[in-house]
This record gives structure tokens, sequence and C-alpha cells, in this order.
């Protein structure tokens, strides 16, 4: 039953498929965020005693703690349409302007992974973001003329992940930017309550803080483990998910009581074992744990810096005392060779 994507972040088409489901579509219904929400209220009431169209919205965040749940919730509180797509797929200039030029006044336009925007397609997006047109070449050489298209007064909600690269003009263009944080434990085990009721999975209140303490603080990983964990209970528990089935599937998973998987403890164990605890270098703790550099710094990283288990120094990557002591390590010195 091992599943060693369990815990990883990215979520597969049919996962995002499936979720739509589990997504909530108010507000109200959308569980942590606290401050975000707060803000955005504000935001939107504000708009809707105007009678205006709202103001351009960013959203960013670690993968998979909802940003396209929090875009959708914005437009059925806006009462609006939404247009889905992501910064890849636009590929180029006339790709946007179809997608602007099918907008309805008042709809708003949805781009993931905004950061990855062809330079080019940007160029574009600055002025029917600013003015509501969009600006067109028509023709080559000395014939070439540029033509004004109007557009309707959409909003554009996009989502990165990494706000480091996106261009300061464009940052400039939203008027509200929303940080997306870590969930609390306790907000994690009233997702996974929610889902479960939603996919009439019966679990008992011991169990919920078992699989919320173990979703690495992150929704989208605590509703796949919920999966995991039905299909385990349908097997061995008779389809209810007790505090027995729950560390059952876990053990399964081979995700510990933190959430870790057998890759964060190659990571973690490479640094006790082979470099003494570190610092060392992310290229040399890649070739050591057989993974890509891009992998351990966007994928593993993250999860194990916010519960302190890693450390960035200029010299690399070290691993703290409550690593050490979770992965029951009393010296890191002359470690037999475990991996």
């Amino acid at each position: 039953m091992v599943d060693k994507d369990i815990t990883k972040l990215e979520a597969t088409s049919d996962e995002e498929i499936y979720d739509c489901g589990l997504r909530p579509k108010t507000l109200q219904e959308y569980v942590g965020q606290h401050h975000a929400k707060k803000n955005l209220q504000v935001f939107l009431d504000a708009a809707k005693k105007r009678k205006e169209s709202i103001e351009h919205i960013l959203l960013y965040g670690p993968p998979g703690l909802g940003k396209t749940t929090l875009a959708n919730v914005i437009a059925n509180e806006t009462g609006s349409g939404i247009r889905t797509t992501s910064g890849p797929a636009i590929e180029r200039p006339g790709d946007l302007a179809a997608i602007l030029t099918n907008l309805k006044d008042g709809d708003i336009l949805f781009i993931d992974e905004i950061h990855r925007l062809n330079r080019l397609v940007e160029e574009v997006l600055y002025p029917a973001m600013e003015d509501y047109a969009l600006d067109l070449v028509v023709g080559k050489g000395p014939s070439a003329r540029t033509l004004r298209l109007d557009l309707p007064k959409f909003a554009l909600v996009g989502a990165t992940t990494r706000m480091s690269l996106m261009s300061a003009p464009m940052r400039d263009r939203f008027g509200l930017i929303l940080p997306l944080e870590f969930y609390e434990d306790d907000e994690i085990s009233s997702i996974i309550a929610r889902s479960a009721k939603i996919l009439n999975v019966a679990i008992d209140k011991k169990a919920l803080p078992i699989l919320s303490s173990r979703s690495r603080k992150t929704p989208r990983i605590a509703n796949r483990i919920l999966r995991r964990v039905r299909d385990y209970a349908e097997v061995h528990g008779g389809g209810r998910i007790s505090t027995d089935i729950a560390l059952g599937a876990l053990e399964d998973l081979d995700v510990d009581a933190l959430g870790l998987d057998r890759t964060d403890r190659k990571i973690l164990l490479a640094l006790a074992q082979k470099f003494s605890g570190g610092p060392v270098g992310i290229n040399t703790l890649a070739a050591a744990t057989a993974e890509e550099p891009e992998t351990i710094e966007e994928v593993y990283e993250p999860f194990l810096l916010q519960i302190g288990f890693l450390e960035r120094t200029p010299r690399g990557r070290k691993i703290t005392v409550s690593a050490l002591r979770h992965l029951g390590i009393k010296n890191v010195e002359n470690q037999p060779k475990l991996l």
C-alpha cells in the first residue's frame, strides 16, 4: 500500500477533479487563513457597497494551501463567472487575447503559477489590468500599426508559490496581496472532518488528530491521506476509520507521527550520518540522497524548515537538535551508515 507521493504538495490532474467536490464555496465554509479572510472580507464588502468590480488580487504561499479554492470562493462571493488557466498554458500574446476577449463584465480570470508567464504575455497583460484594454500590433514592418481593443472590467486573481520570480511591475498592479500560511493541526482536523462528511466516510473523533498531525499542515495532503486511509478502512475496518485503522494505514503508507515520509527521513539521515549534521551544500546533499537539488529545495525543504528540522546557513544545510531527537540520534559523530 506504500504510496511514495502521499505527502507531496503537487496535485495530479485526477486530484484536481476529485478535490472540486471537497472545496468550500464561501468564506464562511473556508477553514483557516483567518488574517487573509478578514482582509478579503473587508475588500469584497467595500466593493459591493460601491457597486464596483473588485481590484486584482494576488495570492501567494506554498502549494496545497488553498489558493485555487480561495479564487473560486471569491467568484462565488461576488456572484462572478470565473475562467481558470495557468501561466505555462498561456504561451503567446494571442492566447491571452483570446481569453480576455471572451470575458464578461465582472468576470474573474484566475491564473495559477502566474510567475511562469512568458514576458511577452506579461507585457500585453499590463494595459489589460490597468486600462481594461488590449493593445495588438497588426501587420509587420513599416505598415505595422497598433490596435486597441476595449475589454470588459474583469478582475485578475493570480496565484504563485514563488513571488520572488514575479517582476515588480506585475506585483505592483495588484490591489490586494494575500499571503497564505500553513494551517494549525486543529484547522486540519476540521477540514478532514468536513471532507469525511462529504465523502460519507465514518471517522472517529479520536482519529482526526492522528491524521491531521501527519498532514504537514496542508489541506491538499490532508485530503489525500484521508482518501488513502478510507481505502484501508474499507479493506480492514468495515469502512470506519478508527484510531487503530488510522495508525495501521499510516504505518503502511510510511508516514510518521509528524508527517515525514521516507524521503524526508533520508535527507535528514544523510545530514546526520554522512555529513556529521552539516553544514553541507545543496548539490552535495542532492548527490548523497539521489534527489535533484530543485526537488529538495522546492518539495522537501519548506516543511522541514517550517517544523524546525533543518537550517539554512551561508555554508549550507544543517540538521537541528529537534530533528536528531525525532530520529532518535543522540550524537551525530561516528554514526553507522544506515542509508
